[in-house]
């Protein structure tokens, strides 16, 4: 008999709304009994697989446009993205993968021709005071640094960034003894490949070094006492001062002796 009473499947609208229920109850951390805490936490790991398949696909049948943009609306008009990320160090390792993809096609999604995504965090960057620091926490590091690549690609969020006292951080978290940590720093900064924060938005960037010209960066990587931190380092000042829109810093650079002094000294 109880076959025959099968509970309705949500809509996607109502799973991001019973999400956020279920976020606020983790936060509240509320209820005592650790046997109930623990299936509240079981079915929240259990709807971010459903929102994440509403999203992807299911491998056999592909996203429905329409199904995606009520997700995204319903995420970003009740805050249900600050939610997640704040209630991402009580979730196990395979709810915080799914919602770190959740979020990242939340970056992308369009609604009415418009991602949505960019505009809510501009109203919203104090989310990057969460993010960043993320980093000093070991347990935390990785999801929050992917999730952090993820808003980066908005300049509206690089430029928050870039202008906060966030940017001086980066560098002591690029010479975390971790390597793991310092490797998904140096992921963020895309220092291997294209320098995501200080390449992407190059208009952006060329402002941020003109009026940051003096800062900390030679003294703290390139004379830092890891190879590894020196090479990547020495990578990243070429993908800067070789792009056309840096041109004025460039020339700063080159013709200072200091600058030159610490060259020859990585040549030895």
């Amino acid at each position: 008999m109880k076959g025959l009473f099968k509970s309705k499947p949500r809509t996607p609208v109502e799973m991001v709304q019973h999400l956020h229920e279920l976020l606020v109850f983790v936060l509240g951390n509320t209820e005592t009994r650790e046997k109930k805490r623990a299936e509240k936490i079981g079915e929240l790991d259990k709807l971010l697989l459903d929102i994440r398949t509403v999203l992807f696909g299911d491998g056999q049948i592909e996203p429905n446009a329409e199904a995606c943009a009520q997700v995204t609306k319903e995420f970003f008009q009740k805050d249900t993205f600050r939610l997640l990320i704040n209630c991402l160090p009580s979730l196990d390792s395979g709810a915080r993968q799914n919602a770190t993809h959740v979020i990242a096609n939340l970056q992308r999604q369009r609604v009415n021709s418009k991602v949505i995504a960019s505009e809510y965090l501009e109203n919203n960057l104090d989310i990057m005071d969460i993010l960043v620091p993320g980093y000093e926490d070991s347990d935390i590091a990785w999801t929050y640094g992917a999730i952090l690549r993820e808003c980066i690609r908005h300049q509206n969020v690089a430029r928050y960034v870039l202008e906060s006292d966030h940017m001086k951080k980066f560098f002591g978290y690029l010479q975390n003894p971790n390597f793991d940590i310092a490797s998904d720093v140096q992921a963020t900064f895309k220092v291997e490949y294209h320098f995501e924060l200080l390449t992407r938005h190059k208009s952006t960037v060329a402002e941020f070094l003109s009026a940051n010209y003096d800062w900390e960066y030679n003294s703290q990587l390139l004379q830092s006492e890891s190879y590894i931190t020196r090479r990547h380092a020495v990578k990243l000042l070429g993908d800067m001062l070789l792009d056309r829109s840096n041109s004025a810093v460039m020339v700063r650079y080159v013709t200072s002796l200091d600058h030159m002094r610490i060259m020859m000294n990585l040549l030895r």
